[in-house]
């Protein structure tokens, strides 16, 4: 189908992609790539799911505000569906999220409200409660609305179950942020497809999962007593610091049979990697998956099939140290090659 009758019905089917160069011998590495949906990432997915139970609940009615705290994907999903339906909308964001993503989301025409880093998630999340209260705006909730696996589990899972309905599908590999496609999925594939093995992939100086505590945190963002005092990473989204629920009713439905966790620049080294050795441009997120995907290939048996998920593009993170070796001059290599050849001569 080449025709829509808008954007929001563009959303999904994104593809499943055989990886070659990066990938070991004797086994079989697919990535689904969620940039493929119309804002690039997979959070597309959870706006459309959130927009369309809301309005058929009559929660949101027409001309009312949206709200929502989001470290920014989920954010720019929602600016396209409220442009596209006509809701104002109002983003509240810790300002350490890259500055692509806060001007995306002003770009497509919704508010953001930055709220300081130190709060983290926590003082985004108190932020965008307070505005609903106050100015009775829908609240989106995205880390505890059922909406949110829900998508999944009508979209991506679907689509899953499909793409390797011809073949066994050994490992599923993916992040979680919200814990949407980690609940939604892993339903689906407890049940259609009980052999497949999930592998959950979460930051190493972060580890939510791992060590089952979250980081609370006093006013003043200091690590409360007794809780881990995490180091930051580079994978924006992930590991809030609070375990969301949709996260914790995943935990509680069994579907994760591993936990690994991932080193920020081990993450951003496969980033690159899959852009110069695959050509597949992605974020710092998804470095993390695919890392975690690689070390599932090298131990699993001859002939595994194995899916990683890629959350987002590459484009949301030309600010962040993924790009910091990526200059905008030209190096001392391509100066060599202008000047191998004077101006003027034809070829």
């Amino acid at each position: 189908m080449a025709r829509f009758d808008n954007i929001t019905q563009t959303i999904g089917r994104t593809p499943a992609i055989r990886i070659n160069r990066l990938a070991p011998k004797g086994v079989n590495l697919w990535v689904k790539m969620e940039a493929f949906n119309p804002l690039g990432s997979v959070k597309d997915r959870l706006a459309l799911g959130i927009i369309e139970a809301a309005e058929a609940s009559g929660a949101l009615k027409p001309g009312m505000t949206v709200v929502e705290a989001t470290s920014g994907n989920t954010g720019i999903g929602l600016a396209m569906l409220c442009a596209q339906r006509g809701y104002p909308l109002v983003i509240t964001m810790a300002e350490s999220f890259s500055i692509e993503r806060r001007r995306l989301m002003r770009f497509l025409g919704a508010k953001v409200v930055l709220t300081p880093a130190a709060l983290r998630a926590t003082g985004m999340v108190e932020k965008a409660k307070e505005l609903a209260k106050a100015h009775g705006w829908f609240y989106a909730r995205q880390f505890e609305n059922p909406a949110n696996p829900a998508i999944h589990e009508r979209t991506t899972a679907r689509e899953i179950i499909d793409d390797f309905k011809d073949m066994p599908l050994d490992y599923w590999v993916t992040g979680y942020g919200t814990g949407g496609t980690l609940q939604g999925v892993g339903k689906v594939l407890r049940k259609e497809s009980p052999k497949t093995k999930i592998i959950v992939c979460e930051p190493e100086t972060a580890p939510l999962l791992s060590s089952h505590q979250p980081q609370d945190r006093n006013a003043d963002g200091s690590p409360a007593k007794g809780h881990p005092a995490w180091t930051p990473h580079p994978m924006q989204g992930w590991t809030p610091d609070f375990i969301p629920q949709v996260t914790e009713d995943a935990v509680k439905l069994g579907v994760i049979d591993q936990l690994m966790k991932i080193p920020g620049p081990e993450a951003m080294k496969h980033s690159r990697e899959l852009a110069q050795k695959e050509g597949i441009f992605v974020g710092i997120t998804s470095g993390a998956t695919f890392a975690g995907a690689v070390k599932i290939a090298a131990e699993a048996p001859a002939g595994s099939n194995i899916l990683c998920m890629l959350p987002d593009t590459g484009e949301r993170y030309l600010s962040t140290p993924l790009f910091e070796s990526t200059l905008a001059e030209m190096n001392e290599e391509e100066l060599a090659i202008l000047k191998s050849t004077p101006f003027g001569v034809p070829a």
